[in-house]
């Protein structure tokens, strides 16, 4: 008992980390799942087809609800096949190596403000870090070594030239996904996404909300496009190519495809919940303060701690969820670049737009200080 009563902080703060950790990821496994069935029933209802209803449980299908676990069975119950030529070692690490880091990213994403919980204050993000945004850019840029190993690893001539095509990808488009962001940094002021969007709370002319999208709409833009190159989704899914070259994940089967494949799904959440929090105000309700709505020049509408924040939480959830239905709209709505095509829109479009950003946003910054 005293071990306990002299480490009580300690242990209250483990303890508060780690039910953030599984309450969070948890939420977000499970949405994958749920997305890789709304990739096919997004895909079936723009094609007029009826979309996967087969899998149930006692005759109860639930129009294709069961199909994510089905799937999952499935790639348990398949061979885990590994080609004789292989470099086994970087082989079965490679799936690591494409999903740990997207996983990692998420704990600096805020999914609230703060929880009061027996007298303690609770902060809905699993890591507040000063330098936040550094943080993404730095371990996003950790999935390549998964995409080329993968190629590389498998001694395969395709899946080496998609490995290839998906090291020159990400490395591209991964500076101008920095670019974007930084216009961001300099209005705010900071790197924490936290402080960015409790930044975004304030209000502009006294009604305007101060959301990214008010301050950087043309880097909103920028940021989608390098996102989804990123992500190597169609229209950018030169990677994969299936009518080409199928992908740098060709020799892999079972758990390990499921591996490069979930965190593709996941990279979709990551990136839906960083355009909702870097320009859409995140977990930021419009005139809902702390002590619950403040309308501009009408009356108050007191509210209670926990239901506002119940009401920041799910307005975080909302906006994920419109960016996700967004990104899946795009992947069945747009044709395929061509390789050249891709790497010229980064260098000579993207590229120079994203760096006149920056300059038209310091010259503004520089005009409005004086």
């Amino acid at each position: 008992m005293e071990f306990f009563e002299a480490n009580k902080d300690i242990l209250l703060f483990t303890g508060i980390a780690g039910a953030k950790i599984l309450a969070f990821l948890g939420a977000v496994m499970g949405f994958t799942a749920l997305m890789t069935l709304a990739e096919r029933k997004v895909s079936s209802l723009m094609q007029d087809r009826i979309g996967p209803n087969r899998a149930s449980v006692f005759g109860f299908s639930f129009n294709g609800l069961f199909h994510p676990i089905a799937d999952a069975i499935k790639m348990i119950m398949k061979e885990d096949f590994v080609p004789g030529r292989a470099q086994k070692l970087l082989f079965t690490l490679a799936p690591f190596f494409a999903l740990v880091p997207v996983l990692a990213l998420f704990a600096v994403i805020p999914f609230g403000d703060y929880v009061m919980i027996y007298g303690y204050q609770v902060e809905l993000q699993i890591a507040d870090l000063p330098l936040g945004l550094f943080f993404i850019l730095a371990l996003s840029g950790l999935a390549i070594y998964g995409v080329f190993l993968g190629g590389w690893a498998s001694k395969s001539n395709f899946a080496l030239l998609g490995a290839m095509r998906g090291a020159a990808q990400m490395v591209s488009y991964e500076v101008v996904l920095g670019l974007t962001l930084v216009g961001l940094m300099m209005i705010y002021g900071t790197a924490s996404l936290q402080d960015m969007v409790r930044a975004q709370g304030s209000l502009l002319l006294g009604f305007i909300p101060a959301w990214g999208i008010i301050y950087q709409p043309f880097a909103f833009i920028l940021f989608m496009t390098a996102a989804i190159a990123e992500n190597k989704r169609t229209p950018f899914d030169l990677v994969e190519g299936e009518s080409e070259i199928i992908g740098y994940f060709m020799e892999y089967s079972s758990m390990r495809f499921a591996a490069f494949m979930f965190a593709e799904f996941i990279e979709i959440v990551l990136i839906s919940m960083l355009a909702a929090t870097l320009f859409f105000g995140g977990w930021q309700v419009p005139y809902l303060y702390d002590t619950g709505f403040l309308f501009p020049g009408g009356p108050a509408l007191p509210m209670n701690h926990y239901l506002v924040a119940a009401l920041q939480a799910g307005a975080f959830t909302a906006k994920t969820v419109f960016f996700c239905w967004f990104l899946l709209i795009v992947r069945w709505t747009l044709p395929r670049f061509r390789f050249d095509q891709l790497m010229g829109l980064c260098w000579k479009a993207l590229l120079p737009l994203a760096l006149l950003n920056i300059l038209i946003t310091g010259a503004v910054l520089t005009i409005l200080a004086r």
